[in-house]
């Protein structure tokens, strides 16, 4: 059973949202403001986070960033707040995925389960494959990137495009399919996500990422991993 922290101030958001996930058989954790989202957060171990970015106390990009300091754990935004800029502040921060308020509960739940799905380990038998570049190393079986003999810390979804793209390597990989397979199949035209994550592959694993060798940008088309 999957556990979540829904992270709101707004009484009857966190009250409609608990409901309808206690109904799907999710067991749920609630705050009202970011310092208890956080302690919350070290003690429960929750697999996915609903996080609204107006908390009294904190802006909720701050909660974002304290959370990726130590966890991997998917984080959905819920906001008000509707600017390409401030959707991509939270996604650079870290979280893996926006909704606006208002928004329908079903779209909100078929991401959630998107976040959490992206989350799990996939242990196929051809995952046994170590890919390697004169910078990285990509271990597909254990789902994770090595850079100077260290672990580099992906987010979920970060993981996911990653793991996309070297499955791809040498292949142009569209960016309605790198969303459609990272984000789900309602996904196709938010390119900014793409950028967001494209630009945090690279800083973490290029070696010069304003010059990126192995995360190619096809202009208009989409993403290339070049080995």
């Amino acid at each position: 059973m999957n556990r979540v922290l829904v992270v709101d101030d707004e009484p009857q958001i966190v009250r409609a949202l608990v409901i309808n996930l206690k109904a799907r058989k999710y067991e749920v954790d609630a705050a009202s403001d970011g310092a208890t989202a956080l302690r919350l957060a070290a003690a429960r171990h929750p697999d996915v986070i609903v996080l609204d970015l107006g908390l009294p106390d904190m802006d909720g990009v701050e909660v974002i960033r304290g959370l990726r300091g130590w966890t991997r754990v998917p984080i959905l935004v819920l906001s008000a707040r509707q600017t390409s800029d401030e959707k991509v502040e939270a996604l650079d921060a870290g979280a893996d995925d926006y909704v606006t308020k208002p928004f329908g509960m079903d779209e909100l739940l078929a991401r959630l389960r998107a976040a959490v799905r992206r989350a799990e380990p996939v242990g196929r038998p051809e995952d046994s494959v170590v890919v390697e570049t004169d910078v990285f190393t990509v271990d597909l079986a254990a789902k994770k990137a090595h850079r100077d003999g260290r672990d580099v810390r992906l987010t979920p979804t970060e993981w996911h495009l990653l793991e996309v793209l070297v499955r791809n390597a040498g292949r142009l990989v569209s960016q309605k399919q790198l969303l459609q397979e990272v984000w789900g199949p309602s996904y196709g035209t938010e390119s900014n996500y793409l950028r967001v994550y494209m630009a945090q592959l690279r800083r973490k694993l290029e070696a010069d990422p304003s010059h990126p060798r192995h995360f190619v940008t096809e202009p208009g088309m989409g993403y290339r991993f070049e080995r």
